[in-house]
């Protein structure tokens, strides 16, 4: 559908959750807690921290949870009977407040979980969410989405996006028929624009460091580059932070809790950085050292997924970067990568 621009009064924005859950929509929404702020579901505006630069995990978890049940199943005597849990089930639920990087983020996911074989269970959740996003008007030293296509205004992965223009009025871009179909509920809050608004010039500034493509294609060409992953590496302890709070991650295991009589198969989040990650049932590890591990990680993202998805990997968030113990800063080490020198 063509974009439609609208206005909305700040004063108004507290009623739309009521509305929201008035419709019995689900809302999850950037909380803080402490020093954290976490993805979780409001009951009203004031729980929502609008405020924060970024959520502390990204918004993932609306369609891909880190703990999933997916099957429940009965220990008989003959044989095990197995009820998979339907995912036709989730219900329409509304994710607000997230920045533009994690709606963004839900493109990788989506062609992951949209690659042969299909993953309903992503999938369902997805379709059944809508996604209202809010641009950012302030970014810090870690943020680098505009390098990876992306941007602080960048509506990819919105169905609503807001922009605050003044103190009084935000700026509504009602992006796709989902978007229209929840505006439906607040149009009588909405008013038409007057006139062009640059919504640039409310938008934080971040700067391109580095060129995508070349990074993208010293990436491919870097495999057997050992002392780059080694030196990238030498921190790298190995505990799986980025992965936990990237947009984009997507790696999962399976587990099973029973007791003598019935139990539940669970899908639960898992990082390739973990060392138990590629270890055979041998003993044998494809991915033996850290270097190794932290190669897959870069290369996942800026090689095989551009390759066999047509997506980068990454939204430029620095979440990773924030949440690593040991200040490893993934811009720094893709900005050496695009400056590599090839013969």
């Amino acid at each position: 559908m063509e974009k439609e621009l609208k206005i909305l009064k700040y004063n108004d924005l507290p009623k739309l959750i009521e509305r929201f859950r008035t419709q019995g929509y689900p809302v999850l929404a950037p909380v803080r807690k402490n020093k954290v702020v976490e993805i979780e579901t409001v009951e009203s505006l004031d729980a929502v921290a609008l405020d924060a630069l970024l959520s502390t995990q990204s918004a993932k978890k609306a369609a891909f949870p880190k703990v999933e049940k997916v099957i429940d199943y009965t220990l008989g005597k003959n044989a095990v009977q197995q009820v998979p849990v339907n995912p036709e089930t989730h219900p329409e639920t509304i994710l607000f407040g997230v920045r533009p990087c994690d709606a963004s983020g839900f493109k990788s996911l989506d062609a992951i979980f949209g690659d042969t074989p299909r993953d309903e269970f992503y999938l369902k959740k997805k379709e059944k969410t809508t996604i209202v996003s809010f641009s950012c008007p302030v970014a810090d030293s870690y943020c680098f989405c505009t390098s990876v296509g992306g941007g602080p205004g960048n509506t990819a992965g919105s169905d609503i996006q807001f922009t605050a223009i003044s103190k009084e009025e935000l700026l509504v871009e009602i992006l796709t028929e989902k978007g229209a179909k929840l505006a439906s509920h607040f149009t009588d809050l909405l008013s038409d624009t007057k006139g062009d608004i640059d919504k640039n010039k409310f938008l934080a500034e971040v700067k391109v460091v580095f060129d995508m493509n070349a990074v993208v294609g010293k990436t491919t060409a870097s495999f057997n580059n050992t002392a780059l992953w080694l030196e990238q590496s030498l921190r790298c302890i190995g505990c799986g932070a980025c992965a936990f709070v990237c947009p984009t991650c997507a790696c999962f295991d399976f587990q099973d809790e029973q007791n003598t009589k019935k139990g539940v198969r669970l899908r639960l989040w898992d990082s390739c950085g973990f060392s138990l990650f590629t270890l055979h049932t041998s003993g044998h590890n494809p991915r033996e050292v850290q270097s190794q591990r932290w190669r897959q990680r870069i290369m996942h993202k800026f090689a095989y997924m551009p390759e066999q998805l047509h997506v980068v990997g990454c939204e430029g968030c620095g979440r990773c970067s924030r949440a690593c113990p040991v200040d490893m800063n993934i811009k720094e080490h893709l900005t050496s990568i695009g400056e590599i020198v090839t013969v």
